[in-house]
């Protein structure tokens, strides 16, 4: 078992934390635009990978066949 801590243990706090700036307020369009266009930017380098992948497997397949 343990003890508990003698009372007054905690050092004592001199400085208050100021209070939370409020968030400045979101344009939900625009966040709406960028997204698409992310997400139209992430599927053409997928795309592009994916097109590059395809051809270096049928060029190594090429080689093991022939």
């Amino acid at each position: 078992m343990s003890t508990p801590p003698p009372p007054g243990w905690r050092p004592p706090v001199h400085v208050e934390a100021a209070p939370p700036r409020p968030l400045p307020p979101q344009d939900a369009a625009a966040l709406d635009a960028e997204e698409r266009g992310a997400r139209t930017i992430t599927t053409g380098v997928a795309l592009v990978a994916t097109a590059i992948l395809v051809v270096v497997v049928c060029l190594l397949c090429s080689r093991l066949l022939f």
